[in-house]
């Protein structure tokens, strides 16, 4: 691959298989650069994998096991930090790549910006794509501080690319102006999930992709993100909510906004590698 290889002293748990092999592939997107609070998403995939070590291969929620499926883990990108462009460029490419050879890319953020690399690539493959957005934050303002390019207008760039739909869950947080945009724009259920099912059952046989930040947990369960939000789900609500995806035609996903270094018990890593694990084993 030109841009995503194994470049990582370890892999996410269990995930061995090799690329030609893989049904799936994990790689890391190391960037924070228009975080606009507390810096320090970039440090995520090395942590996960770190931390994942600690952690069991099976889910006792699906009776399902890491190992039992091809999962190639490609490490770290190679990402120019204060580049924001080249950024989102290196991350299409390679999203492209891994799409392109008929495997699911799951990436690893890294702040929510780096989402709008991996849609680019993936609404090119499917212009009528749906996302299912998993979040605290709207995300939907047009700039922030005159930056058309920013973790705070993610999903408004990604709402420019795609013919399909985009479904909003956990929004707590948002300006006015993104409040009444989203009512014209996007389908939003904001504080939890609780129209989750109706959207799904819109959704069946449709391509998705699924962005899930993972401040759209309470702070009390996860600390250690950049913009935590009071008033979030719960671990158990959000793995429910991951869970219910199965049978959906989920062509690409991320998980993003741990930044591991606020949190010094190491819990929300923890809690990070949980979601990454049963995320996998819902979609492959």
């Amino acid at each position: 691959m030109k841009r995503i290889k194994n470049n990582a002293p370890m892999v996410f748990m269990g995930c061995e298989s090799s690329y030609d092999e893989a049904d799936l592939v994990i790689f890391g997107a190391p960037f924070d650069g228009t975080c606009s609070y507390r810096p320090g998403s970039r440090f995520a995939g090395s942590a996960v994998r770190s931390e994942s070590y600690g952690i069991e291969t099976y889910s006792p929620y699906l009776e399902k096991d890491l190992t039992d499926f091809s999962v190639f883990d490609a490490g770290e990108l190679d990402l120019p930090f204060g580049n924001t462009c080249e950024v989102l460029e290196r991350i299409e490419e390679a999203v492209s790549e891994i799409a392109s050879d008929g495997k699911i890319p799951l990436m690893i953020g890294g702040e929510h910006l780096v989402t709008l690399g991996s849609v680019r690539a993936i609404a090119k493959k499917y212009p009528d794509l749906n996302i299912i957005h998993f979040d605290a934050h709207a995300d939907l303002r047009d700039d922030y501080l005159g930056e058309k390019f920013s973790h705070a207008t993610v999903i408004r760039r990604c709402h420019e690319l795609i013919k399909g739909k985009i479904y909003q869950f956990g929004i707590r947080s948002m300006t006015r102006e993104e409040d009444l945009w989203a009512g014209e724009n996007v389908v939003q259920c904001k504080y939890d999930f609780k129209t989750l099912n109706e959207a799904l059952s819109c959704l069946s046989g449709k391509p998705i992709y699924l962005t899930i930040d993972l401040d759209v947990l309470d702070p009390s369960i996860f600390p250690g993100t950049g913009t935590p939000e009071p008033g979030g789900a719960s671990f158990t609500d959000l793995i429910s909510a991951v869970h219910r995806i199965r049978g959906l035609d989920i062509v690409a996903c991320d998980v993003n906004e741990l930044a591991p270094h606020y949190d010094s018990s190491g819990v929300s890593t923890a809690v990070a590698c949980k979601v990454i694990r049963e995320l996998i084993l819902s979609i492959i």
